[in-house]
Order: C-alpha cells, then sequence, then structure tokens
C-alpha cells in the first residue's frame, strides 16, 4: 500500500486507531459507503500473526474463534470480561480482522447515553455518516429501546439481504452481523442504567434474528448483571492479569535492543507488578524510567554485561521509589485546611502533636480500604448492634446516657474481652459486609463536618453512588481482591442460611492505620464490651 492509499483512512481503521492523528478532521470519502466498509477492508491477519500479537491470550482467541464458528453459523451471546488493560477490545478487533467478518462497534465509554448509543448502532448498519452536508445528524432518531428494536431488525434485515446478494471478489463474508457493545459495565452508572442492561442482555431473545451476533465487552463479571429477568446467558470468556512472565513479552516485542530492555525489566518489573498489572500505566511510568536508565550510555546498541547491568542500575535506583509514588499514589480524602502542596509534604510523613504517624506500607485503593474496615467491624462486632452502630447519629459514642462503671462491671468487662481474644474474629456474610461498607463508605469524613464536595469526592474514590444506592461495578472484584491476599477468608458456609461466611484476619492496629489514612473514626464504631 502507498503512502497515499494509506493517507485514506477508513471508518473501520479510524474507529479501531483512534490515536491516530488525522490532519483534516472531517475526510472526504473517496467512494460512498458500502457494505464493506463493515469489515477492516485490509488484508486480514493470519492466526498464528494474531496469536503472536498478544502474548499470553492464546486460549482466549482459541476459544473466541472457537465460540463464533463457521461462517454463517449462528452464535449465542458472548461475554468478554476482566480487568481493565487485559486486551479485551484489542482481541476482539483483531479476531475479526483476521475472520474478516461484518461487525458493528459502539463503546459505552464515548456513548454515554442510551440514545447515543442505540443511535451510533444504527448509523453504521444504515452505512450513514456524519458530516457537514447532513448537519451532522444521525440517520434515525432513536430514544426509546422499544424504538430501537424495531430500526434494528429493519436495518440488519437490510444489511443481510445486502450481503446476501452482494458477490465479493476477495473473501466471503457471510451473511451474519455482529454487534459489539465495549465497556458495558459504565452502563450501571446511566439514569435507567439496569432497565438498559437488562434490555441488552435480553436483546438476543427478543430479536430472534440468527444473523446477529453480539458480544458485550466488560470489566465485570457475568455475575454482577444476573437479574429475574429471563433471558439468554452470554458465553463467558475470561480474560485474567497478565502475569510477569508474559509482561515481560509484551514490553520486550517492539524493542530494538532486548537485552538491554531485558536487564532494565529484571530491576522495574517486579516491585511495579505489585502495585498494577495493567499495560499503559506500566507503559507510562517505563518510557521516563528507561531514559533515565540509559543515561550513562552512549551507545544505545551496547549489549550490558553485570558491571554496567549494576552501574545502571545504581543510576535509576533514586528514581524507582519516586516514580511509584507520584504515578501510583493512591488518592485519599483530603484533610481540613490543606492545601495541595501541604497534601504531598505529608504524604510519606505527617505530625500531629509532636508523634509520628503510622502509614501503610503498601498501596491499597479507596474502596478497598473501607471493605477492610466493614470486614474487621464485621468480625469484631456483633451482628444484633449493627443498627445501632450505624444509625444516624453516628455511632454507639453519642449515648447521651452514661454511667459510671463500677469496679464489678469493669471486671466483666475485662474478663469478656478476654474470652472474646480467645475466640478470635467472627464470621459474617457477604451482605453484611456489604451494607456495613455501604453505611461507612456514605458517612465517610461526614463525622468531622466535611462539607458536600469532599462528600462527594469521597463518592468516586469508594467506588459508591448515593443517589443510585446501588454499589458499584468493582466492589464485587475488590471483595474477591481482598481473599486473595488473605486479608479476608471465606470460614465456609453456614447451613441454616446456605451462603458463604468471611472471616477478617486483619489486626486492629492494621485497621486503625487502614483507617487513619482515610481520617475515619474506627474507634467510634466499635463496640467495647
Amino acid at each position: 500500500m502507498t503512502r497515499e492509499e494509506s493517507s485514506k483512512v477508513t471508518r473501520r481503521s479510524t474507529r479501531f486507531s483512534s490515536s491516530t492523528t488525522v490532519d483534516n478532521p472531517e475526510p472526504i470519502p473517496s467512494h460512498p459507503p458500502t457494505v464493506s466498509d463493515l469489515t477492516f477492508g485490509e488484508e486480514s491477519i493470519t492466526l498464528d500473526a494474531l496469536l503472536s500479537n498478544f502474548p499470553g491470550r492464546r486460549s482466549q482467541i482459541l476459544d473466541l474463534i472457537r465460540l463464533l464458528g463457521p461462517l454463517d453459523s449462528p452464535a449465542l451471546p458472548l461475554m468478554l470480561y476482566g480487568d481493565a488493560s487485559t486486551g479485551k477490545t484489542s482481541v476482539v478487533l483483531q479476531v475479526f480482522k483476521h475472520l474478516n467478518r461484518p461487525f458493528v462497534y459502539s463503546s459505552c465509554r464515548t456513548c454515554c447515553s442510551p440514545r447515543i448509543l442505540f443511535e451510533s448502532i444504527l448509523n453504521q448498519l444504515l452505512l450513514h455518516c456524519k458530516c457537514s452536508s447532513n448537519g451532522y445528524a444521525s440517520a434515525k432518531r432513536c430514544d426509546k429501546p422499544s424504538d430501537f428494536v424495531n430500526l434494528l431488525r429493519e436495518a440488519l434485515s437490510g444489511v443481510v439481504e445486502t450481503l446476501d446478494s452482494t458477490k465479493m471478489e476477495r473473501k466471503l463474508m457471510g451473511k451474519m452481523v455482529y454487534l459489539i457493545v465495549d465497556h458495558v459495565d459504565l452502563i450501571k452508572e446511566w439514569d435507567k442504567g439496569s432497565m438498559i442492561l437488562q434490555f441488552l442482555f435480553s436483546l438476543y431473545s427478543v430479536l430472534k434474528m440468527p444473523q446477529l451476533g453480539i458480544i458485550l465487552v466488560s470489566g465485570l463479571p457475568p455475575d454482577v448483571y444476573y437479574s429475574n429477568v429471563g433471558y439468554t446467558d452470554p458465553l463467558p470468556v475470561y480474560f485474567p492479569d497478565y502475569s510477569e512472565e508474559e509482561l515481560r513479552q509484551i514490553f520486550l516485542k517492539n524493542q530494538v535492543n532486548k537485552k538491554l530492555y531485558s536487564a532494565f525489566l529484571d530491576v522495574v518489573l517486579r516491585p511495579f507488578c505489585r502495585v498494577t498489572r495493567r499495560v499503559e500505566e506500566l507503559s507510562t511510568s517505563f518510557s521516563s524510567l528507561f531514559r533515565k536508565y540509559c543515561e550513562p550510555l552512549d551507545d544505545l546498541s551496547v549489549s550490558p554485561n553485570e558491571d554496567l547491568k549494576r552501574r545502571l542500575y545504581s543510576n535509576l535506583k533514586p528514581h524507582i521509589t519516586s516514580c511509584l509514588n507520584e504515578i501510583f499514589r493512591v488518592s485519599s480524602p483530603p484533610h481540613d485546611g490543606d492545601t495541595k502542596g501541604e497534601r504531598r509534604q505529608k504524604a510519606s510523613y505527617s505530625f500531629e502533636k509532636g508523634e509520628e504517624l503510622e502509614i501503610l506500607d503498601f498501596h491499597m485503593s479507596t474502596s478497598a480500604k473501607y471493605l477492610l474496615i466493614a470486614a474487621f467491624l464485621a468480625s469484631r462486632n456483633p451482628a444484633t448492634l449493627d443498627a445501632s452502630m450505624f444509625d444516624s447519629t453516628g455511632g454507639m459514642d453519642n449515648r447521651k446516657r452514661k454511667r459510671k462503671a463500677s469496679e464489678k462491671s469493669m471486671e466483666k468487662k475485662e474478663i469478656a474481652e478476654q474470652e472474646a481474644v480467645m475466640k478470635g474474629p467472627g464470621s459474617f456474610p457477604l451482605e453484611r459486609l456489604l451494607a456495613i461498607f455501604q453505611c461507612i463508605a456514605s458517612v465517610g469524613d461526614s463525622s468531622f463536618g466535611d462539607d458536600a464536595e469532599e462528600e462527594g469526592e469521597e463518592e468516586e474514590a469508594t467506588g459508591y453512588d448515593k443517589e443510585s444506592n446501588n454499589m458499584m461495578s468493582d466492589i464485587l472484584l475488590q471483595v474477591s481482591s481482598l481473599c486473595d491476599a488473605n486479608f479476608i477468608i471465606k470460614s465456609g458456609s453456614c447451613p441454616l442460611e446456605g451462603s458463604i461466611r468471611y472471616r477478617s484476619m486483619v489486626s486492629e492496629d492494621l485497621s486503625l492505620k487502614v483507617a487513619r489514612s482515610l481520617s475515619f473514626p474506627l474507634s467510634k464504631y466499635l463496640y467495647r464490651r
């Protein structure tokens, strides 16, 4: 392909390569849109090239190709799920480039409302391009899901009829069209998002058109979306986090001097993997660190020996910790009267009344901290006192009447505390953990009299939405991560309840340290016998 031909970017390549800068903001198409524009419009890549482009994703690629099946074979809805930056979107788009099949792609990150999402799908199926000649208007106005079903059935029938009657000169594209909806988990934040999610999951059953394949891409597992509404459950394809070896293969793939970069990865990859395994975050920090790593070198093509590796490491070592703290610093609610400069100075140590406060020696998201505190409270406090602990007045310390404890009652209290220590932390169901998390996350720093703006900031940090009164998407994943880190363990299932119970393995000192990092009054919610 010549440079003149490559400058004419098609609609498909523009959608996939969104980061590419285009000189002309509104390119004039060289030909009217056709059904062929629903594919990448380029030479399809081989399976070997596809597998080599995505280290660590061989099983997911082969599963996706197997579930899509041969040409024109009806396919059940699929759900690709996993954490961010695990290759879900890139893999599914490149699989369709390999199969050379027509598809429609819409992302809920750019389509921030049901109308924009519906019209984006219809515009692609109707081969409509927004431009100045049509006033940047959509082909069809669609506000309601019921209207979208009728318009989608009509547009899909026209595309299938065109595919059936058109003789392709190259490879056959088949008679099926696939709908890929990315970032489905963001729909939970929309107005009436739960209704739109139920509609998307039941779209395959409502349309009853075998020519349509539906692929949903989500950062949350399918269990989060289950409801009482009957629909065909999508077939799940899980994308786990990259391992350390897989990340090494990814970063070494396009390097000129692989030996030099491999020596650099030996130094930085393991400590950074303890903080994050997202490729874009690692790539951002590694690019600046690698320049620091290569500063003593005059020739970047050199193959480093052991002495050179030690010299390069000594030059890089002072910058690793600062890079970890700056790029992956966990946000926490600000203190009263603190400016941004003061909060940065207090990021490492803070002093109150001449005493040095202990800080966490590991990184943890704010929502995970609140879950850790909620699990500690659920293990320490009796379940019968939850209603009085988390009332609107803010804890047990706000009781109006306080009698002076006698010596006999103090002895009983000490004996009860010793017995509680001997028994260890109690177990609790998941529902109780989420209920306590809801209370303490919604309260946050309100007990200190913070204003409404700080409460809004905390809602974003904890992943809790007060208006919809629903948990944000990553809470259940955070619980699973805390279980994997042994902060919380599963203590079996209760024969009466029939559900799994959990137990907190965190000490009171660590819980106080976590609560101090959030400015949360933990002692106010602890039941002292």
